[in-house]
């Protein structure tokens, strides 16, 4: 069986405090967006479970989100039998995108289907959030205010018909541990549950990801890409989740000419329907 895990962007990411287990309550809305790995699990004639990976290089040992969701089934469900995975890495890594969890999240469903496991929503969701803070989003899969470490989730109406958006990725590796370990409390006071519900364009004003501060600090060249953005006439731009992605919010007719560099990736998302 195939399937296509796709990534996401942030809308707005603000630090409300740490925790006493060590984690950090956040508020965000993440916002699916139609760029996929590919991932494609068959049942294996050997005794081992193995992960072949094409595309973006990822680790294959058993720290690998794909593995490590195989194996905390596997605990509960022993009859699921040992398999071969091929994912096939299309979304950048360190992006601030979502695909490693991603493709965690729609390993659980893929497994859950292919083997007749019958595991509820509910306990899928449980078994995401063992796995990552975001990975239970993936198996919602729809726009989404979260709270808590990013588990506790809320489906909104929220579309972008009206508007393309633009990918960026210049090829830089943001380590999100290492930023929430420098990370403070940075709440301005104003709820991104109430500004999602303002027009588009002004957004500009009050939607902020508090990890741009450090982020911008330490790679400038993250920073000039969100500038340019608006230069040339997004209504919305910001960096997603703790970098180094960033995306602008264009209306659907305007005529946009940036000239990316070879060395970035970029990925046009046309009049996007959640």
């Amino acid at each position: 069986m195939v399937t296509f895990p796709n990534c996401k962007i942030n809308l707005g990411l603000n630090i409300l405090k740490k925790r006493d287990d060590g984690f950090h309550d956040i508020e965000t809305v993440f916002f699916p967006i139609p760029l996929t790995d590919i991932l494609e699990i068959v049942s294996s004639d050997k005794n081992t479970t193995s992960l072949v990976n094409t595309g973006i290089t990822v680790d294959q040992n058993e720290d690998n989100l794909c593995l490590r969701a195989y194996h905390l089934l596997k605990k509960d469900f022993p009859k699921i039998p040992q398999i071969k995975m091929h994912l096939h890495k299309v979304i950048r890594l360190g992006g601030g995108l979502g695909g490693g969890s991603a493709d965690a999240a729609f390993t659980l469903t893929l497994l859950n289907e292919k083997y007749n496991l019958n595991i509820s929503q509910e306990q899928l969701l449980v078994y995401a959030a063992k796995l990552g803070s975001d990975c239970a989003f993936f198996l919602l899969n729809k726009p989404c205010f979260a709270t808590g470490r990013g588990e506790k989730m809320e489906p909104l109406e929220l579309s972008f018909s009206a508007y393309k958006i633009l990918l960026i990725n210049p090829g830089i590796h943001v380590s999100t541990k290492n930023l929430f370990q420098e990370i403070t409390s940075a709440f301005r006071g104003k709820r991104i549950r109430e500004i999602i519900k303002q027009p588009v364009n002004s957004w500009k004003n009050d939607l902020k990801n508090d990890f741009e501060e450090i982020v911008f600090l330490k790679h400038p060249e993250i920073k000039s890409i969100k500038e340019k953005l608006y230069n040339l006439g997004a209504v919305y731009a910001s960096m997603t989740g703790t970098g180094s992605t960033v995306f602008g919010i264009f209306d659907k007719n305007d005529d946009i000419h940036y000239p990316i560099p070879k060395t970035y990736f970029h990925k046009w998302i046309e009049t996007y329907k959640s």
